[in-house]
């Protein structure tokens, strides 16, 4: 998205890194008024740099948190809103599957509280990072600087979670599937899943739903037709309306036909 007020993108990383960031997302308000947006729940973590004005995110308790220079925030498993001032300019690291694991060592540290990912790491080298980023202009060359910072810190990927990540059967099971090919208990497969992407499978299964739900309503309204909510009740496996309302209320806070009206102010983080 680019006009003269407000200015907005994805960047997709090589394939080198496909199965460590989905992309990155930059934005910048060039305007003179402060700029607000909700962003979608993504079951991704995000680390986000900023070089302009603190940006502003806003906790489900209405805590006001301002991002200074880095933070880390995540998996994002509700909508949260958060304000662009003028004169912000942010770039945002998505990390995919059980990539922030494979980085830190855990995969839900920020997911009740932001932190600085220095503190991840027990050393400033988030805070050096941010410094040179800070140097370039260019949003293409921060991010391929950034890719070649990580290289050193991405541990080898663990089997298990090679398996839950690219596991795409809807008709079973993913932990069931998994334990059976790899003669392990589902408990077992369920904490691994738990410890390495920050959530649960079936946190996941139910997010995939409703995200289904999201991307029909949507198609709908590009196409200009009212949506047929019995047809996506049906398509994406609810009970009854009920129950698709309460997943819109859960994740968020909107009822289906509100978000239909005011998905222009929403922002979707999965890439």
């Amino acid at each position: 998205m680019t006009n003269e007020t407000f200015y907005s993108g994805r960047i997709i990383v090589p394939p080198l890194f496909e199965e460590v960031f989905s992309h990155f997302y930059f934005a910048e308000n060039r305007s003179d008024s402060p700029i607000s947006q909700t962003l979608l729940p993504s079951y991704q973590t995000l680390m986000v740099f900023n070089f302009g004005a603190p940006a502003v995110f806003i906790t489900k308790q209405q805590d006001e948190i301002a991002i200074e220079k880095c933070l880390v925030v995540g998996p994002i498993k509700q909508a949260f809103h958060y304000t662009l001032p003028p004169k912000a300019n942010i770039l945002v690291a998505n990390f995919k599957d059980d990539a922030f694991f494979r980085f830190f060592g855990t995969a839900a540290i920020a997911e009740h509280f932001p932190v600085h990912p220095d503190e991840l790491m027990n050393e400033n080298c988030f805070t050096v990072l941010w410094q040179e980023l800070s140097r370039m202009n260019d949003t293409n060359t921060r991010v391929q600087y950034i890719l070649d910072f990580c290289k050193p810190y991405l541990q080898h990927r663990d089997p298990i979670s090679a398996q839950i990540a690219g596991f795409d059967d809807n008709s079973q099971s993913p932990v069931k599937a998994i334990s059976e090919s790899n003669d392990l208990s589902e408990r077992a497969i369920q904490l691994h899943h738990k410890k390495h992407l920050g959530y649960s499978a079936k946190e996941l299964g139910r997010y995939q739903r409703f995200l289904k739900a999201i991307r029909l309503i949507q198609a709908m309204a590009t196409n200009t037709a009212k949506p047929d909510w019995f047809e996506i009740i049906s398509e994406c496996g609810y009970y009854d309306q009920s129950q698709l309302i309460h997943d819109f209320k859960h994740y968020i806070n909107l009822t289906p036909s509100k978000y239909l009206k005011f998905q222009q102010g929403i922002c979707h983080a999965r890439g």
